[in-house]
């Protein structure tokens, strides 16, 4: 299953309420979902923060859920 859609679901969302939070339209959050269309790195952010996890768990670049510490340079 697609990762965005699983955290989704955990939360008992709909694809307009994430959609909503990130000021864009629910089909284009359902593209992203279907993986049809690649996702800004801004967006990314704002999902990982979200979801409480990590852009690298959204890309499959892990399977370790948890959130990286922030960071404390900016």
């Amino acid at each position: 299953m697609n990762r965005l859609k699983e955290l989704r679901e955990d939360k008992d969302l709909y694809q307009k309420d994430v959609a909503s939070f990130l000021n864009i339209d629910q089909s284009n959050y359902s593209k992203y979902e279907l993986e049809k269309i690649n996702i800004p790195i801004e967006t990314l952010k704002k999902l990982a923060d979200f979801y409480q996890t990590s852009i690298d768990y959204l890309l499959y670049r892990t399977d370790e859920r948890k959130q990286y510490p922030k960071s404390r340079v900016k």
